[in-house]
């Protein structure tokens, strides 16, 4: 017999791990005994941090203890910097998703201004963030507001808009001609030279300049290259750049939402409802309100509303390449956190900071209600989709339980021992999808054994098959066989990868991996009733076939008494009839098309002894 499902840390191999990690900044991953990742993080100390999970006599919470008791394996990348491993980190959380990482919706649908990173950059929009050196602005929440500004920045800049290749060596061949942008004033013609790549390269600064909220930057550099160009009687070029200066300003008066008092800041504010989130943030530079974005964020362990904006400024941190503003504002206080270490974090009460926050708030509470809005919409909708949200929820999965399969055994002091697995999909019975089981290597009474065995003969053939795996398993009975059946996946590398749990009859109590305590759910909840329908049909299921195997049994041995009749006599009337109770009342001209005259009227002797039988005199 397999050894049992170890989830617990592998002392040996961790303490060899943790021993030889570097005093270094890096990121470290958790695996599971599945192999699959189940949490990254980044430490300024990868020594330090890892091994501060498992100091002996630290108190851990829940989601932490839980963190620790599925570690199976410890692996890590040094890096060199912090930035290098906030980078790394961010990437991975995005690829893996681990279970025990914050799932933070990062806005990738939300539009972005892009600066291409090419001779002459072009400057467009997308929704698409592309690792090839080029600058992004946003994310904007209103693609309005991004439009209104790239109009201003094609209004004021003349910008290419075709994607020619550029090079030096296709311009000086003369490969291009002016477009009609050119002759409509809206571009400079770069292609044919009438543009340098320095003047272009110095619109491009201004640009990225106003795009970062540093517009009084740029209308000072202005205006001294205006007095310049006066003095120098160039009073043509001066006339342009005081159209630029006005152009700037009016673009600065509609953008400013505050009083430039406030300068330059990060608000962050959270409004959470069970355990959905809503993080709204705010850039404000030089009090020019210059980015706003909405994070939702659904937690997952039990997350506190300070780890939630931890992840956020985190997040942040990867999106602006590590700048932030040296002023965070927000509804809440964070302390300690590694990053914002020389960053101001305040909670104003009043004033104009106290404003921004209320705004912000607003911000939070219009996507809180609109996602609840549609969540409940959903619900009255579809039915079904409620109730496996509300297992889901019940049971403490980590996704919609669509696709149920349950096991039970039935068997008469081990006589004909059978299995049943039925398969439940979107709350209903898929019975196409029903197997059942006759037990090859269990020898007498043996419950926990047969389990085992028809469990993993059902998930071998499905894994060979490449055949879509449960959502939930569902065991009918209690310690006993859910260890049984967790042994089963072990072998199979699914015991971390398929939640698996066991009800009990007597007090319909609920058994989980690792957990001696067993989990009561409320009598009158959705959730045990199709838990209790599943369980139920599992049960049915297995006595039928029982029966029917015990019935074809018997037959078999009873028939075996009849002169010319045997196995495969037998098998040829069931493949006919399909029962045993059809066998015993067909007529003998029935059986005599199955098996000939001699024999049909031999068993319908045998079935009936008092009955008369024609003989060919008659």
């Amino acid at each position: 017999m397999a050894d049992t499902p170890d989830t617990h840390p592998d002392e040996a191999s961790l303490e060899a791990v943790r021993k030889a990690l570097p005093d270094a900044p890096g990121v470290y991953q958790y695996y599971n005994r599945a192999g699959q990742i189940i949490y990254v993080g980044k430490a300024r100390s990868l020594k330090k941090r890892v091994n501060s999970y498992f100091t002996k006599g630290r108190s851990l919470d829940f989601k932490t203890r839980a963190l620790v008791g599925q570690i199976h394996r410890v692996a890590y990348t040094v890096t060199a910097n912090d930035m290098e491993a906030l980078l790394l980190e961010n990437n991975l959380i995005k690829q893996h998703q681990p279970r025990y990482n914050i799932e933070l919706k990062d806005g990738k649908t939300y539009p972005y201004i892009c600066i291409k990173n090419e001779r002459f950059p072009r400057v467009f929009s997308t929704r698409r963030k592309v690792a090839d050196g080029s600058l992004y602005f946003g994310p904007y929440a209103s693609v309005a507001t991004l439009n209104a500004v790239l109009r201003f920045v094609r209004d004021t800049y003349p910008l290419r808009s075709c994607n020619l290749p550029l090079s030096e060596k296709n311009i000086q061949a003369g490969k291009f001609r002016p477009c009609l942008e050119f002759h409509m004033g809206k571009c400079a013609a770069p292609c044919v030279g009438k543009q340098t790549e320095a003047a272009y390269q110095a619109d491009i600064h201004e640009i990225k300049q106003i795009l970062r909220g540093r517009v009084g930057q740029v209308v000072k550099q202005l205006e001294h290259e205006m007095a310049q160009a006066a003095e120098n009687l160039n009073f043509e070029r001066a006339h342009y750049l005081k159209t630029r200066i006005d152009q700037v300003r009016k673009h600065r008066r509609r953008s400013t939402v505050v009083a430039e008092t406030v300068g330059d800041a990060e608000v962050l504010t959270l409004l959470a409802t069970g355990t959905l989130a809503a993080v709204n943030h705010f850039k404000v530079l030089g009090g020019m309100l210059v980015q706003s974005h909405t994070y939702t964020v659904r937690t997952r362990n039990e997350e506190t509303a300070e780890e939630v904006l931890e992840a956020v400024v985190a997040q942040l941190l990867v999106e602006n390449e590590g700048e932030l503003c040296p002023r965070i504002v927000s509804n809440l206080t964070l302390s300690g956190s590694e990053y914002t270490q020389g960053i101001e974090w305040l909670v104003p009460e009043k004033g104009p900071l106290a404003k921004l926050v209320e705004l912000s708030l607003q911000n939070c509470q219009a996507q809180l209600d609109e996602k609840l809005s549609i969540s409940r919409i959903r619900q009255k909708e579809n039915p079904t989709q409620r109730l496996l949200e509300q297992a889901m929820a019940d049971l403490r999965l980590t996704r919609l339980p669509r696709h149920i399969e349950c096991f039970d055994n039935s068997h008469i002091q081990g006589y004909a021992p059978v299995s049943s697995c039925v398969v439940f999909k979107d709350g209903k019975p898929a019975k196409r999808d029903y197997r059942v089981f006759q037990t090859k290597t269990v020898v007498g009474v043996d419950d926990f054994a047969a389990m085992k065995e028809v469990v993993h003969r059902r998930y071998r053939r499905l894994l060979d098959e490449s055949a879509p795996l449960p959502d939930l398993i569902l065991i009918d009975g209690g310690k006993g066989q859910l260890s049984s059946a967790l042994e089963a996946l072990t072998e199979l590398g699914l015991a971390e990868r398929i939640p698996v749990v066991a009800i009990a009859k007597r007090l319909e109590e609920l058994y989980y991996k690792d957990d001696p305590v067993p989990l009561y759910i409320d009598k009158k909840s959705p959730t045990l009733r199709l838990l209790q329908r599943i369980r139920n049909e599992a049960h049915t299921t297995a006595i039928t076939y029982h029966r029917q195997r015990r019935s074809k049994k018997t037959l078999t041995t009873e028939l075996s008494a009849v002169p010319g009749v045997g196995p495969a006599t037998v098998r040829s009337l069931l493949g006919v009839l399909k029962s045993v109770k059809r066998i015993r009342t067909a007529t003998e001209a029935e059986l005599a098309a199955i098996v000939g005259p001699a024999k049909a009227r031999a068993i319908r002797q045998w079935v009936d002894p008092n009955a008369e039988v024609a003989t060919e005199g008659d």
